[in-house]
């Protein structure tokens, strides 16, 4: 049978994992609200954080970090080559970043992207995140954090997994566009902080689902 087929359905399947946010289902478990209704809006570490505190934000974290690993897993079962494991891992990350049932609003692939990378090139993963914590540390700013720790990505895999640079470099990529508005945000110094309210930048009624 031509490789083709499975290869296809484990990009779909990562796709689909992608898609499962964990900042929704956490809220939802906990009894909280949709962070896509509240504070920034996005469904992600930094805004659960910002809205409904440490506990959600570090569950939210888990699961976007864990989910793209089950798919990953078997394909280095199965011995797929590394660009294989790439499209896969990308398929989580756009998966993440544009749900399709949740109407395209999803988040902005950081954790999702560390979580591919802990399976792809483990080292460059501990390295960002070492970068990310340090970054949001001082800056207080998940944004800044975020950015600086893509544009390491691929440095660090050239430094210590150089046949996973291509890869990653796609990945970083994928994270920077996801942050485009950020950008232009934290040009205009309106970009929210990690302790800042939840309420600052408004709430919305959230739609029928």
């Amino acid at each position: 049978m031509s490789p083709v087929l499975p290869v296809a359905a484990l990009v779909v399947v990562g796709y689909l994992s992608g898609s499962l946010l964990g900042a929704v289902w956490v809220c939802r478990a906990l009894g909280r609200r949709d962070p896509r209704y509240a504070g920034s809006r996005n469904p992600g570490f930094s805004n659960v954080l910002r809205v409904h505190g440490a506990v959600p934000a570090a569950l939210t974290l888990t699961v976007d970090a864990i989910k793209a690993m089950p798919v990953l897993w078997i394909a280095q079962r199965e011995a797929l080559p590394l660009w294989i494991q790439g499209a896969i891992g990308l398929s989580v990350l756009v998966g993440h970043s544009y749900p399709a049932w949740h109407r395209g609003r999803g988040g902005k692939a950081v954790a999702s992207a560390f979580g591919v990378l802990l399976m792809i090139a483990t080292p460059v993963a501990w390295v960002c995140a070492l970068c990310w914590a340090l970054l949001a540390w001082r800056s207080r700013t998940a944004a800044v954090a975020s950015l600086a720790a893509a544009l390491l990505a691929p440095l660090a895999s050239y430094w210590l997994a150089r046949e996973a640079t291509l890869v990653v470099s796609a990945f970083s990529a994928l994270v920077l566009v996801r942050h485009a508005w950020n950008i232009r945000r934290l040009g205009q110094g309106a970009e929210s902080g990690l302790a800042r309210a939840s309420r600052e930048e408004g709430d919305v009624r959230p739609p029928e689902e």
